[in-house]
């Protein structure tokens, strides 16, 4: 068995053995519109991010052999700052790390990894907040996505909003509280000839739109 098949084998077995029936079965996923998540890849999700479960509720919606072709881009200086995390977020989850401080590298080579994982059909899931917020605000998006876009406009983008996580596991506590969590998913968008800001503001909109459909269920 190869290095790859490997890490395959071990992140299928992690989220059909512990992952998935802890998110169902003890905290529980309420997705709207399931029929707009990608079948398979290549596709880039793109959500606002609370909390260290947002991934994993996210990565749970997929069938367990699709799981294995999920990568949540991930902050290195956070994930990989050490060997066992770097093989542990790597192997377990499956995370592509970047960079987040500002380099001289060109934006090919920053997002080498993650295009060639689009470029072999894989799935990849993008907070373009670049870290957690806090009660559930969304902040301003970082261009990284529609530069990704831009490179890739053949590759749907699929907007989603996540809601409940910060209340499981809040940026400032490490005590995961059972609480059902409601995801939104939008209709997939591709990449067209604005800029890279307008089209990220664009896709902003949609994740709030989203939010705004859930403000509206919850008044209901």
């Amino acid at each position: 068995m190869d290095s790859q098949s490997f890490k395959n084998s071990v992140k299928f077995l992690f989220f059909l053995l512990l992952v998935k029936p802890f998110i169902f079965f003890v905290l529980g996923i309420n997705a709207r519109d399931m029929d707009k998540l990608p079948k398979h890849g290549p596709a880039i999700l793109v959500a606002n991010h609370n909390s260290h479960i947002d991934t994993l509720l996210i990565m749970s919606l997929f069938p367990v052999s699709t799981i294995v072709k999920v990568h949540p881009v991930a902050a290195a200086d956070y994930f990989c700052n050490t060997k066992l995390k770097s093989f542990i977020f790597k192997t377990l989850i499956g995370i592509i790390p970047i960079q987040r401080r500002v380099t001289k590298q060109s934006k090919e080579e920053m997002f080498k990894d993650i295009n060639a994982a689009l470029k072999n059909n894989e799935i990849v899931i993008i907070y373009p907040e670049g870290t957690r917020g806090e009660d559930n605000k969304i902040k301003d998006f970082k261009t990284g996505v529609a530069h990704i876009a831009k490179m890739n406009p053949e590759v749907p983008i699929i907007p989603m909003y996540i809601n409940g996580p910060d209340k499981i596991l809040p940026k400032i506590d490490a005590i995961i509280v059972p609480f059902i969590s409601d995801i939104y998913i939008a209709e997939p968008v591709y990449y067209d000839d604005t800029t890279t800001k307008d089209f990220t503001l664009k896709i902003k909109s949609i994740v709030e739109n989203l939010y705004l459909t859930h403000r509206r269920k919850e008044t209901l």
